[in-house]
Parts: C-alpha cells; sequence; structure tokens
C-alpha cells in the first residue's frame, strides 16, 4: 500500500483545488483497495449534516443530495464514534440505511474511516463493495492514513470558503473572504497588502502586474539565457561521467524553456500583464501538477525535474530583476510567509498598518515586535493565500485573530468604527502617564518597558515608565550583514541609554537560537528550543560575548544606568562563566584602559524549569532575576509556541506556571534580591493583576500595553490581587482560572480597559 499512498499524497499536492483533491481520493482509493465504491462524506458546517461530497461506484446524481446527521446511517455511526466502523455483513448491522438515490445495489462489506482536524470530526471516508469482504488491518491502516491527509486539506477548504461552495452551492458567503490566524498584537488594521516573498520558492511568488510589458519580457529573456548556459555547462562538466541517457536530460530541460514549450506560456502571460516572475510561477507550477497526475511512474518522477528548472530560472530572474525602491502604501499591510525584522525596517513606521505572518504564533519574536511596536499583528495564518493577496484591501483584526481580504463597505465601516473607540481610549489613557504607578491602597508598582527597535522608543518615552526591563540587543544583529563591531554596538547602546537616562536599561547580552536565527550566522537544529541558544551560543563563543559586554560598560561611561541580562540560563556553571567573563571585561577597561565605569548590575533570566528549582543558587549569584514568562511556559507546558497546531495549549494562565511564578518570588524575597516579570504575561493586564498578587512588584512590557496595565493596577489593592491570585493558584485547569479571572474583574471602571471595543460585524 505504500507505493498507491505515494501516489495519492503526490497527487492531492499537486492538485489546482478541492474539487480536485476529493475526486483524486476517492478514485485513487477505490483502484488501490479494488472495492466496488469509494465515497467521502463531509460536515457541512451550517446544518451540521454529512453530506456526500465525491463518489466512485454511486449515481454522480446523488452528490450533494444526500445527506445524514451522526444519528443516520454506518456513515453517522463512525462520525459519533470518531473511530473506523470495519462490517462484514454491514445489511445486518441495526445503523444500516439503504438510500435509492444513489443507485447502489444492497451491499455487503463497509469500512469507514473518520476524517479528522484537530479533535473535530470533519467527514468520514467509506469504501463499500457487494460481497461479504473483511477488510484486514492492512487495508483499515491505509484507509485511516488517506483519512489523515485529507483532513488538514478539508480545514483549509473550509477557512478559504471552499468547502461551503461543495456542501452548500446555494448559500451567500459574502462579498469578503475571512482567513482565521493566531491572534498576537491587539488593534485593528485597515489597508492594502504588501506581500514579501522568499528567494527562489516558486510557490512563494506573489502574483504581481506590471504596464512594462517589454522591460519585462527582457528580464525574461535574460533569465532563461543565463539557465541554458547553466543548463549547457553542466551536460558538458558531466560527459564522461554520465551514460548519453542521461545526458539527454539536459537536451529535455533547454528544449522546456524554448518559446514554444514553457517559454512561450510565459510570455503569454508576461503580454497579458503579469510580472516575469509570476508568470513564471504560475506557468511552472501548472506543469508540476500536470506531471504529478500522470499514470506513468516516470512521467510522475518528471515534476521534480519541472520543479528544479523552474527554480534556477527564478533564481536568475531575481537576481536580474531592476533595482526599484519598494513603494509602501500609507496604509501598508505587510504580509508575508515568515516575516522578520529586516522585513519590518524596510517599512517606513507611519505607513504600518497591520502584520500578518503565514507561519509562527502568538508568541514568536515576529508577534513580540509586532506588540512592542502596537502595531495589530496576526500570525500563523496558514490558510491565507498569501500570494495572491498583494495590493488587496485588507483588514486585520488583532483582537480575534482574522484577516478580512476585501471587505464589504458596510463591513469596513464596522471594523473603522472599533478603531475609532481604540483610538479614544489611547488618548484617555495617555492623559495619565503623569500619574504614580500605585495600586488603589498606595503600594508602588514599577513598571518598565521591553524595547528593541528605534521605532518603538518614542512610544515608551510617551508612556512615562520607570526604566527598561528588557533591551533585546539581538535586534541591532538582525539588521546588520555581518556581526555588527564593538565600536558600532557601542554606539547603538549609548543611543539607548541616554534616551533613558536616569531610568535604568536593562540590556540583554545576545539572545539567538529557537526562533532567532541570524541571516548570517545560521543554527539549524532539528529541535532549536532545546538546542544552541541564548548563552550557550555566547558562552562558546566568548569572543561575541567579550566585544558586547565591553561595548555595552563602554556605552555606559558617566550615564551608569546600565544592568546586564544573562539570558536561557539552566545552571550555575554558565553564571558563574558569564560573570567571570564581565568581570574580566571591568578590570581591562577600568584599570588597563582608564574608563570610569562603575560595575552594571548583574542578572539573570529565569525562564527554563531548571532555572526555577535553582532560584536560590542562581539568586545568591546575581544582582536581580528576572523571570520571562513566555520561555518558561513554552518549556513547562511543553509546548512548541510557534506551532500553530498547539498554540491553544500555550497558556499563560495555567496553574503550573502560577506556582513556578510564586515559587520564584518567594525565594527571592528569602534573599532580598529584586525580582521582576519581562515576559508577555506582564503586558496583559489580567496577568498583570495576577503578578501583583504572586508578589511581583517590577513588570516590563510592551510600551504599548503599559498605560492600559497601569490604569487597571491603580483601580485595585493590593490585598484584593493578593487574596484573587491566591485563589486561582490552586485551580486545576488553564481556562478556569481565566473564566475566575475575568468574573472577579467584572466592574465598570475596568471593563473597557480589559476588552478590546466592539463593534457590528467583529464579532
Amino acid at each position: 500500500m505504500l507505493e498507491p499512498l505515494r501516489r495519492i499524497v503526490q497527487e492531492v499536492n499537486a492538485a489546482p483545488d478541492f474539487r480536485a483533491v476529493l475526486e483524486i481520493i476517492v478514485e485513487r482509493v477505490k483502484a488501490a483497495m479494488n472495492t466496488g465504491m469509494c465515497s467521502i462524506y463531509l460536515l457541512d458546517p451550517v446544518s451540521k449534516r454529512y453530506i456526500l461530497s465525491a463518489t466512485r461506484g454511486l449515481l454522480p446524481e446523488s452528490v450533494g443530495k444526500v445527506t445524514m446527521s451522526t444519528e443516520e446511517g454506518l456513515v453517522g455511526l463512525v462520525a459519533s464514534r470518531a473511530e473506523p466502523v470495519n462490517l462484514e455483513h454491514a445489511e445486518t448491522h441495526p445503523r444500516f440505511a439503504y438510500f435509492p438515490e444513489t443507485g447502489e445495489e444492497r451491499f455487503s462489506s463497509f469500512l469507514g474511516a473518520p476524517i479528522i482536524h484537530q479533535r473535530e470530526v470533519l467527514g468520514v471516508l467509506v469504501v463499500q463493495q457487494q460481497e461479504r469482504r473483511r477488510f484486514d488491518e492492512s487495508e483499515e491502516a491505509f484507509l485511516i492514513t488517506v483519512s489523515a491527509q485529507l483532513a488538514g486539506v478539508i480545514a483549509h477548504a473550509e477557512a478559504t470558503g471552499e468547502l461551503v461552495r461543495i456542501t452548500a452551492p446555494e448559500a451567500d458567503t459574502g462579498p469578503s473572504a475571512v482567513y482565521p490566524g493566531i491572534a498576537s498584537a491587539p488593534g485593528i488594521g485597515i489597508g492594502h497588502a504588501v506581500v514579501v516573498s522568499s528567494p527562489a520558492d516558486l510557490y512563494a511568488v506573489p502574483k504581481r502586474r506590471s504596464d512594462d510589458i517589454p522591460g519585462e519580457l527582457e528580464q525574461f529573456r535574460r533569465a532563461l539565457e543565463k539557465t541554458q548556459r547553466d543548463v549547457r555547462s553542466a551536460k558538458n562538466d558531466l560527459k564522461g561521467i554520465l551514460s548519453t541517457e542521461e545526458l539527454e536530460m539536459f537536451d529535455v530541460y533547454l528544449r522546456m524553456l524554448e518559446d514554444h514549450s514553457l517559454g512561450g506560456e510565459v510570455i503569454a502571460l508576461i503580454n497579458q500583464g503579469f510580472t516575469a516572475q509570476s508568470a513564471w510561477s504560475q506557468v511552472v507550477i501548472e506543469h508540476i501538477r500536470t506531471f504529478s497526475r500522470m499514470d506513468s511512474e516516470y512521467l510522475r518522477e518528471r515534476a521534480s525535474d519541472v520543479r528544479d528548472l523552474g527554480r534556477r530560472v527564478l533564481e536568475h530572474l531575481q537576481q536580474t530583476a531592476r533595482p526599484t525602491q519598494r513603494v509602501y502604501p500609507e496604509d501598508t499591510i505587510l504580509i508575508g510567509e515568515d516575516l522578520a525584522a529586516p522585513h519590518l525596517a524596510e517599512v517606513p513606521f507611519e505607513r504600518l498598518r497591520g502584520i500578518v505572518s503565514v507561519r509562527g504564533s502568538h508568541n514568536s519574536h515576529m508577534a513580540i515586535i509586532g506588540r512592542a511596536m502596537g502595531i495589530p499583528t496576526v500570525m500563523g495564518a496558514i490558510d491565507l493565500p498569501w500570494t495572491e493577496l498583494e495590493g488587496q484591501r485588507i483588514i486585520v483584526d488583532g483582537h480575534l485573530g482574522h484577516i478580512l481580504v476585501d471587505p464589504s463597505p458596510e463591513v469596513e465601516r464596522a471594523f473603522a468604527e472599533v478603531f475609532r473607540q481604540e483610538q479614544i481610549l489611547a488618548a484617555d489613557l495617555l492623559a495619565t502617564r503623569d500619574e504614580p504607578s500605585i495600586t488603589a491602597c498606595g503600594t508602588e508598582i514599577g513598571l518598565w518597558v521591553n524595547t528593541g527597535l528605534r521605532v518603538d522608543t518614542k512610544l515608551s518615552l510617551e508612556t512615562g515608565a520607570a526604566g527598561v526591563g528588557l533591551y533585546r540587543t539581538e535586534i541591532p544583529f538582525f539588521l546588520q550583514e555581518r556581526f555588527p563591531s564593538e565600536e558600532e554596538q557601542r554606539q547603538i547602546y549609548r543611543d539607548q541609554l541616554q534616551i533613558y537616562a536616569p531610568c535604568p536599561v536593562t540590556m540583554r547580552t545576545l539572545d539567538i537560537g529557537g526562533d532567532k536565527a541570524l541571516p548570517y550566522f545560521p543554527i539549524s537544529e532539528e529541535n532549536p528550543f532545546l538546542g544552541w541558544r541564548g548563552i550557550r551560543v555566547t558562552l562558546d563563543h566568548p569572543e561575541i560575548f567579550l566585544a558586547q559586554v565591553r561595548a555595552m560598560m563602554r556605552a555606559s561611561e558617566d550615564i551608569d544606568n546600565l544592568r546586564i541580562l544573562l539570558p536561557m540560563i539552566s545552571s550555575v556553571e554558565e553564571v558563574d562563566s558569564a560573570l567571570a567573563l564581565i568581570a574580566r571585561v571591568y578590570t581591562e577597561l577600568t584599570v588597563e584602559e582608564g574608563y570610569r565605569i562603575e560595575m552594571p548590575r548583574v542578572g539573570v533570566m529565569i525562564e527554563v524549569p531548571a532555572a526555577v528549582y535553582q532560584t536560590r543558587d542562581l539568586a545568591q549569584r546575581v544582582d536581580f532575576l528576572s523571570v520571562g514568562t513566555n520561555d518558561l511556559t513554552q518549556y513547562l507546558l511543553a509546548v512548541d509556541r510557534n506551532n500553530p497546531r498547539v498554540a491553544a495549549l500555550y497558556h499563560g494562565y495555567h496553574p503550573a506556571l502560577l506556582k513556578a511564578l510564586r515559587h520564584i518570588v518567594a525565594e527571592a524575597a528569602a534573599l532580598g534580591r529584586e525580582v521582576s516579570v519581562c515576559g508577555e504575561l506582564a503586558g496583559d493586564p489580567m496577568g498583570a493583576v495576577l503578578l501583583v498578587g504572586l508578589g511581583y512588584r517590577t513588570l516590563s512590557m510592551s510600551a504599548a500595553n503599559l498605560l492600559r496595565v497601569k490604569a487597571v493596577l491603580r483601580q485595585l489593592t493590593l490585598a484584593e490581587m493578593t487574596t484573587l491570585a491566591a485563589r486561582l493558584s490552586e485551580l486545576p485547569d488553564a481556562t478556569s482560572v481565566k473564566h475566575e479571572l475575568q468574573q472577579a474583574l467584572q466592574r465598570p471602571g475596568l471593563e473597557r480597559l480589559l476588552h478590546a471595543p466592539r463593534g457590528r460585524g467583529t464579532a
């Protein structure tokens, strides 16, 4: 069954649309299992009934007409039990039902497998046979495997609206398409899409148009000529090594590039107004699909040749493209498959209205930056047809994690009203910037900011923050094409220390690895979050660590507001090694080079379980502790925060995290050590209430959230928050914690601070 399964996967991946996928499945499964019939029943999201959506063996006209609930028939039995049903004498089963409109003869054998995606039964895949037959374990496993493959495709079709068009073609889906993602930075962004693509990726080329048809044709011809030279050169190099038959493949490549083959189709699309890159990717992808659907194994394998040739030409096209200054509209919605800090750096901040990344999750690095900038951000929009959105009207709902494409005027007006309400609230909050950061009973709470980008410095200063709890030094490294020199770093750090002086600035040493890889220093690992990252990298490369610490200390001369923070600490040996290097730098600068510098305070991040249980040992060695709740939550719950499939399991209110936070603050207090929280939980108004109740008196967060957090804390007493945190820490699950917390904070003055404003059409 391996070969049929491989072929099905190959053809499904190459299918042009959802309808074609269904037809491929029923055709190939029927043939592979040698049965009389194969059918797919899909759950209609509206009627909640399972509808016959594709078949081989039943009357074609019955598709879309035969439906059943979970209480009807054997298909309903499979759906209700969410497990396979394998019957040799199906007609004797009490749930057996006959549907004459299908034209089927009464069958004896039945095997049905549920199609499940994220615990929801989306459909049922069925094979039937008139003759009595017991499907064996390998056949059942085959059908289950195909069902699993089909599940993701159905989920995508549901998100894009294709499923509704099949299960309920008469339904009015409205003028706009809504795509789900992960809400990552709150707010409403309305504007036009600007698509950022990856190099030499055929499937990542946006469908753009150009008015300069002669220029695009010239680019294409130059790229073809370069590719043809590459192919001829490779053929000559391999003469005498490959057989004559194998060398003929190079001639096939050359013929494919001629005007009457691929080249001709591309030229036709360019003449229709498409850019050379867009036209080339469209033609090549269609040919890949064609080859993948061929019956001949030899011809199916040629799909990989077409793909390889396509990438070669695309690479030349991208290299020969005329250098032009990218124009960003006044209302830019930045969209890409895997956005990173350098992409943001190219967009004028005042023009950026929203961020959408196909990959990533709420706590990906890009999401954190989006929150720091106060830009509505949606991550993990895996169903978004992002390459087709260039220039389209887009709404980004950072509260619910939705992307609306080509919204109707009515919908856009509703979201514009929500945006207006948000602006009113922001103006009201700004009026509180000079108010003291105290609870209702007068207890002072230090509210600091997390920063790293130059664009969020202005916002940080406007909030009246008491200091910088986390300066992400890796961001300047991302914006370079090489490691910045010590002097380049000194200038960057000096600017930050001066801007915030006399307030303390906590600079984290280089924290790369995980989901933060430098383009010029790539780290490739199977499990990067458990690998070479944070302090592990810089201790293995002391030249990087020493240069950075020297730059920090030199930058602090005559200002003396520097604090140094060590990330990803998992043992006291790491702290001891880092402290020895810091002491060495301080001695070199003050004794040997004559700098007037105060020894900066040094702290460690508590962000892995090992550090939680060594809090006291770590606290004895350093001046302060800072809890990074993003990574700590990830490691405590064993949830990859960048994986959309498990994003729902990542929860800052998890009882295990609350208990860990309570343990950390108690251990730090026992030694009289300062302890703060610099993770995203601190910037969540409800999370801030919990943290203060647990004993934390310094919180560091995105500047965009600081005034909202301050306003909430000013309305609650320390006793209220302490009692609430104690009660919630004893609850068994995160859902209960969040619900009880919301209920406890239901009061008029807090409602608009805790929840985003909602308008008509935004639910």
